[in-house]
């Protein structure tokens, strides 16, 4: 298998299945970044070039596997059809779909299920030498601001970890607007950032360029929130006009304590939901980065307790039709779905809300808090079995 050329790979997998249970049709259906649709690969004898069947999310046995993280087996006279979750960490890549013979032994089931989850790290090593995984995933085209911003995103838009899971999501206006939302977990931090580039296409992306590269060149220097801030900003006001700013929301969250720290840079406020209980965090907001050089930026903090969800989001949320949506009360009646689920619902709101006619990005970020110190995930085929979505 490992010969096999990237794109390859996931017939690789196939041949395998074949030989070790005698499989007798294997797919596999990557998740499109629209969250409605999934894209089955071709096979692997090249024919349909890079056409992809799409099938739908909703109301499909695969939308199911995909939203509940669970294996789905369908048996039948003629033959034994396994449908299995392809997740890494949280990360709900796809499903990968194995017709075995009829009367196929709950080993053999088991041997797709594993192979699911092992497929999960084939596709993520394997994307990043073809562009053919990125095909599957696009269910409309991109444009040059469009592709800028979603390069700017993190490879996985969700991760569970131990003490907390995460997941964003950036829904595009008609006129792409600069939105980006950045994670890291460290050894003892996690690292947070949603940030709203002014103006729209490409110049919006490429101010968000600059600010999330000089975030990031901190960062992975060793550079704590405080320096974060202050260095990027700095970065910021030397290159960009006096006219120009991004504004964002930063977090560091120590995984041992549930302390957060913020950094407001001119953001609109975010949410936590405890208990419950959804209320709005309002820190005093600093001027956004780029504005001015000398700017001192405040840290303010809060102490997270297990059980809480963090919801961070961009003024496209915000905005005057958007407005209609009410964020606390949603964010109550959605407190049971996995924050992967949740990012994409609250999105899908607010383009229904305003008729698909976004005047700005919609961004959401989530972050689900389980408490601090050493701790172990419970998870079966990639994704947290406690902590999987309660849809059937």
């Amino acid at each position: 298998m490992e010969r096999a050329a990237p794109a390859d790979a996931v017939h690789a997998v196939a041949g395998e299945l074949t030989r070790m249970i005698g499989a007798l049709e294997v797919s596999f259906l990557i998740a499109d970044y629209a969250g409605g649709y999934l894209a089955r690969f071709p096979s692997g004898d090249g024919a349909g070039g890079n056409t992809m069947e799409r099938v739908s999310v909703d109301g499909t046995v695969h939308g199911r596997v995909l939203r509940t993280q669970r294996v789905r087996v369908c048996r039948s006279s003629a033959r034994t059809s396994v449908y299995v979750p392809v997740t890494a960490r949280g990360e709900a890549i796809g499903v990968l779909e194995a017709h075995l013979p009829a009367g196929a032994t709950e080993d053999a089931v088991e041997t797709v299920a594993g192979t699911g989850h092992a497929l999960a790290y084939i596709v993520i090593t394997n994307r990043r030498y073809t562009d053919l995984f990125e095909w599957g995933q696009r269910s409309v085209p991109l444009g040059l601001a469009a592709e800028i911003q979603r390069r700017l995103l993190p490879e996985s838009f969700t991760c569970e970890g131990a003490q907390a899971t995460v997941a964003g999501w950036v829904e595009p206006a008609e006129s792409v607007a600069g939105d980006t939302f950045d994670y890291s977990f460290g050894r003892s931090q996690l690292y947070v950032s949603l940030t709203d580039a002014m103006g729209h296409e490409l110049a919006a992306a490429l101010l968000a360029t600059l600010l999330v590269g000089s975030l990031r060149n901190v960062r992975r220097g060793g550079g704590d929130l405080a320096e974060q801030v202050v260095r990027a900003n700095t970065m910021m006001a030397a290159h960009i006009r006096p006219d120009q700013f991004v504004t964002g929301l930063l977090l560091q969250v120590d995984l041992s304590t549930g302390v957060v720290s913020v950094v407001n840079a001119g953001h609109v406020p975010f949410y936590r939901l405890r208990d419950g209980v959804a209320k709005t965090v309002s820190f005093p907001a600093d001027p956004p980065f780029g504005m001015f050089a000398e700017t001192r930026y405040r840290t303010h903090s809060l102490r997270l307790r297990p059980g809480d969800r963090l919801v961070l989001v961009t003024d496209g949320i915000v905005e005057r039709n958007a407005a209609r949506v009410d964020l606390p009360v949603v964010l109550v009646e959605t407190r049971g779905l996995h924050p992967r689920e949740l990012v994409q619902d609250l999105t899908g709101r607010i383009v229904r809300a305003v008729k698909g006619r976004l005047a700005d990005d919609a961004s959401v970020f989530c972050l689900d808090w389980y408490g601090g110190g050493e701790r172990m995930r419970n998870v079966s085929s990639g994704a947290d079995a406690s902590r999987a979505s309660a849809a059937t």
